[in-house]
């Protein structure tokens, strides 16, 4: 959930590594035509495919919050406890891919001279199994102490199979410079892919200073020309977009998903729902004058991306549900609480949401459940046109 801490504001960016050309009319970016090899953002990394059988699985990490309280006992032994979680979920699991949904950190509780080391931490668990992740991130990882840049470049830097990157410059805002996407093939030789993952910077936190004022809480507005360059280039060089599917995962949930909780039923919607969607539970909402400030984003991100399957963040712990949000007839999930750190309550438990591709068509739907440390399995849907219509 949103909270009033401070962050640092850094102008810094890394490059970008699949440069998008643009021409600017009337302050509208026009995409210009890319081939297939302009459009691999890794050229120096493995191809993300499908497995033989025709199966893709993704499991999410959300919420680790490492940091707390390292001056007492029990905020390193959270971080041990977290650890524990994801190797035992690694281990039993085996994903193709994970993604760690934000506020992997809790900012406000570090030092300054460590803050960047707690990503050693958490990518160790990866890094060992050798399993390709990338990260979003949140409120709590803009702070007086670390930055999302800074948490993006260490990342870089300690784990090979990283698929982290930054937004162009001028792209996703004050602190917000994790916007990027990913392909996945379903064979190593194709020339396009079978699906692309979307991950979007929701920013929020606080800026650097004795001054502090909140960072803004919503994908920027800059992102949304980006969103339509890039689907605009995707196109050109691949294909027609109705032959390739979408997911995209943003730490804070667009605004539009908070009018969806009134409608939950827990068969439809089963999985736990224990936290009111309000003030700060969404993106542009901690501040009445800033509500609608996300719009631009939600609206590019539906009408350019195609199949997109779901749209999946974290930051309300208390929140494991899938639903179908009606104004864009999009399915949106939470994922599920996995780190010790952060704010919990008796019962919640700890864990991981799996999500499974049957296929690489995009047109078949995608299942999904949550799993917990011990094992327990529930809130076990299949996301599909059907889903909840």
């Amino acid at each position: 959930m949103m909270s009033s801490f401070k962050s640092i504001f850094s102008l810094a960016s890394l490059c970008y590594a699949a440069i998008t050309i643009v021409i600017t009319v009337k302050a509208t970016p026009v995409a210009v035509s890319r081939d297939a090899g302009d459009l691999n953002p890794y050229p120096n990394k493995p191809r993300l495919t499908f497995r033989p059988d025709g199966t893709f699985k993704l499991t999410v990490f959300s919420d680790l919050h490492y940091g707390e309280n390292p001056w007492d006992d029990w905020g390193p032994q959270q971080d041990v406890n977290s650890t524990r979680l994801m190797r035992t979920v690694l281990g039993d699991e085996k994903p193709d891919y994970v993604v760690l949904n934000g506020d992997l950190i809790t900012g406000e509780n570090t030092f300054r001279e460590n803050s960047t080391s707690l990503i050693d931490e958490i990518v160790a668990p990866l890094v060992e199994a050798k399993i390709p992740f990338s990260s979003t991130h949140g409120n709590h990882d803009n702070e007086p102490n670390i930055t999302h840049l800074e948490e993006i470049r260490r990342e870089q830097r300690d784990a090979p199979l990283s698929y982290t990157r930054t937004a162009p410059p001028g792209i996703g805002g004050e602190e917000g410079p994790g916007t990027y996407w990913v392909p996945v093939y379903n064979k190593v030789s194709d020339n396009s892919p079978a699906f692309v993952l979307w991950f979007f910077d929701s920013r929020g936190g606080w800026s650097p200073g004795k001054n502090s004022t909140p960072v803004p809480d919503w994908v920027d507005s800059t992102v949304a020309g980006w969103i339509e360059t890039e689907t605009a280039a995707m196109n050109t060089a691949w294909g027609p977009a109705e032959d390739r599917g979408a997911l995209a995962f943003v730490h804070i949930p667009p605004h539009a998903i908070q009018a969806v909780q009134a409608t939950l039923n827990s068969t439809e919607n089963p999985g736990l729902n224990a936290d009111e969607l309000g003030s700060g539970s969404s993106q542009a909402t901690e501040d009445p004058s800033t509500l609608g400030n996300d719009q631009p984003f939600w609206d590019a991100l539906n009408a350019n991306i195609v199949n997109l399957h779901a749209v999946i963040s974290g930051h309300d712990h208390g929140n494991e549900w899938c639903a179908r949000e009606p104004t864009k007839d999009v399915i949106f999930c939470f994922d599920k609480h996995s780190g010790y750190g952060g704010y919990s309550s008796a019962g919640w438990g700890h864990g991981v949401r799996n999500i499974v591709f049957s296929s690489p068509k995009p047109s078949d739907g995608l299942e999904t459940w949550i799993r917990l440390e011990d094992g327990e399995t529930r809130a076990r849907v299949v996301l599909n046109s059907q889903y909840k219509r």
